[in-house]
């Protein structure tokens, strides 16, 4: 009996030191602001689209050429703004003749409109990590309204020690509303688009 009075005993000293010790313990920190201005690393940034060839098959194609920069507000969210620009000769359909046809005065005209650009006018919070984005998308000469739920994709350090942070959206838009009607309706009218951008804070 003495002998368990003894373990019992010692138990109460170590659970006794091990709470003091956890109490002791600091919370964990909060993770870093990720509010700042970003400037677009084009390298780990990313534009593809996708169009109905025939009404058979969905087509894959992308831009190589991306630009722009972002403002994130985490504490006002609708101090944030976004623009990106895309050089419209970039477009890679894994094809060099289809390539040449894309960038023709029938499609998208790279010589009289090398840019496709989009600039937010307001932003809102739509949940954890993400938020609505209403803005103008200019292609072709035509400026329209384009509406998008951004997500936040990640916040961290760079291998050098830069602060970067991610954002992805998926949208459709029509062609023939930025007056692309060439090819309708063999190739597809509407188009859905990823944006997939890395930021490194300035």
């Amino acid at each position: 009996m003495r002998r368990i009075g003894m373990s019992s005993g010692v138990g109460l000293v170590l659970l006794a030191g091990l709470t003091t010790a956890a109490a002791q313990d600091p919370p964990p920190a909060a993770p870093p602001s990720a509010s700042g201005t970003y400037k677009l690393d084009p390298v780990h940034s990313s534009n593809v689209f996708r169009i109905k060839h025939l009404n058979v098959a969905n087509f894959y194609g992308r831009f190589n050429e991306m630009s722009g920069s972002f403002t994130l507000d985490e504490a006002a969210p609708e101090k944030s703004r976004f623009e990106v620009t895309i050089k419209t000769a970039s477009v890679d359909t894994n094809n060099a003749d289809r390539d040449k046809h894309v960038r023709s005065p029938e499609l998208f005209d790279v010589e009289k409109y090398p840019e496709m650009t989009f600039r937010s006018k307001s932003v809102k919070p739509a949940g954890e990590n993400a938020l609505d984005v209403s803005g103008e998308l200019t292609f072709r000469g035509v400026t329209k309204p384009l509406d998008v739920k951004i997500e936040r994709t990640g916040s961290g350090p760079g291998m050098r020690g830069e602060f970067r942070t991610g954002f992805e959206t998926t949208f459709t838009i029509k062609r023939s509303d930025f007056g692309m009607t060439a090819l309708l309706p063999g190739l597809g009218d509407e188009v859905r688009i990823t944006v997939s951008v890395e930021g490194i804070r300035q």
